[in-house]
């Protein structure tokens, strides 16, 4: 199709921030932007009116049923609350529309099964939007990976080390839903970031699964104290208990042998980290650090910077080198919104599956789930679903795409 006309829902902060890079795509019109509060959905529609500078007819709407009646519409992009993107996905779907829904945690497996069999039955397909897995540093360890270079994969590692304390202490204040699921659930809340990438870097739902977790939470005291300080001891807000630990560990084992091992912590005092961690037969990649060790290939058995793979168009993926000759400009968290939403898009143009499709969306949103069943019963394993129904073993191959993340198309580049 020549043009992708689009509806978004949900436009609070990042929500704007996909406006934001979709309105730079020539063969993108964003023609319907939804919000529960009123006043979002008009500064969306009164951003889009400035930027189309009137050429391009936006509605604003706080009913999302009202913009899936549209049958003018071909796609959504869902980056709403955590506890909308189900219902909100299934809606989408049911409506005839692709669907791009932001990453966050299920609080149910049912939630998961109903993202699965509603795609089973329309064959309207649900992206998910793990922008991670488009980042640089993992996109060319993905190609490093499926190149071979890190030999047999054992064992990967992945964070979301991420200060939020003022995020989520204000989130009544500014209409942000992490502050209600901190304070009344403990779990693996955001496990897209940490894990989309290494879902990809194991082969999960195609030729391998994740098959089980243990999750075990620290006690909570971060968020607390940071309420007391900025708030004052006497605020209502001081008064309740932080339910959510500090730090969640989960560890999930895979039906091939392999181990992930994800770490939620976003309350107390840290840098930014994806913690990123790959270990193979041959050598290993960490994040943290930001070096390699390849066995043969780095001297005397010492740390690399990852740098001087990552410049090598020997190493790098060839979708980086691409973008960075491209220069697009603000292409969103250096480049990788901008490259996950192409990943979209373009499934949408050729009416194609996208590269996270529902299978692997609703394995990554299940891991909340059942990290928090884990962390009520004492840290007990619990079965992560076959969400594939057994096609895990022998899935059709991706479709063919400079986006794909089950391999590399080096004839597309």
């Amino acid at each position: 199709m020549e043009k992708v006309r689009m509806g978004v829902i949900g436009c609070a902060g990042r929500g704007m921030g996909h406006i934001s890079v979709l309105v730079s795509m020539p063969d993108v019109e964003v023609v319907a932007v939804c919000d529960l509060y009123e006043d979002r959905a008009e500064d969306a529609k009164k951003f889009l009116d400035e930027r189309y500078e009137g050429k391009v007819a936006v509605e604003s709407y706080t009913d999302y049923r009202r913009m899936l009646e549209r049958q003018d519409i071909d796609c959504v992009i869902i980056p709403s609350s955590w506890d909308a993107h189900g219902y909100l996905a299934v809606a989408a779907m049911d409506s005839g529309k692709y669907a791009a829904v932001e990453c966050g945690g299920a609080c149910s497996i049912d939630e998961c099964w109903q993202i699965v069999r509603t795609y089973e039955r329309t064959r309207k397909p649900t992206m998910f939007l793990e922008n991670c897995c488009y980042g640089r540093e993992e996109m060319t360890v993905l190609r490093m990976i499926k190149d071979g270079v890190f030999g047999e994969i054992i064992h990967c590692e992945g964070g979301y080390q991420h200060d939020l304390r003022h995020e989520v202490a204000y989130g009544h204040e500014n209409r942000h839903y992490r502050y209600d699921n901190y304070m009344n659930r403990c779990a693996e809340f955001y496990p897209a970031h940490e894990l989309g990438p290494m879902q990809k870097y194991l082969n999960i739902n195609r030729g391998n699964r994740m098959v089980s977790l243990t999750s075990t939470a620290s006690k909570a005291r971060g968020l607390h104290e940071y309420i007391v300080k900025s708030k004052g001891a006497d605020h209502p807000d001081a008064l309740k208990e932080v339910t959510e630990g500090d730090v969640v560990t989960t560890v999930i084992k895979c039906a091939h042998g392999e181990t992930i091992v994800c770490t939620h912590d976003t309350t107390l005092p840290h840098p930014y980290s994806r913690r990123g961690h790959v270990q193979g037969t041959k050598g290993l990649w960490q994040e943290n650090g930001a070096h390699i060790y390849l066995e043969g290939l780095s001297p005397n058995e010492t740390w690399e910077p990852f740098s001087k793979y990552m410049d090598d168009p020997k190493y790098e993926h060839p979708l980086w080198t691409w973008y960075n000759s491209a220069n697009i400009p603000g292409g969103g968290h250096g480049g990788m919104d901008y490259l996950v939403l192409r990943a979209f898009i373009e499934a949408v143009q050729n009416d194609a599956e996208p590269p996270i499709d529902a299978y692997d969306g609703a394995t990554l949103m299940a891991v909340t789930a059942l990290s928090e069943q884990s962390i009520a019963t004492g840290g007990m394993p619990q079965a992560i679903p076959d969400f594939t129904d057994g096609k895990w073993i022998k899935r059709t191959p991706e479709p063919k795409s400079r986006y794909a993340l089950s391999r590399v198309d080096y004839e597309l580049f």
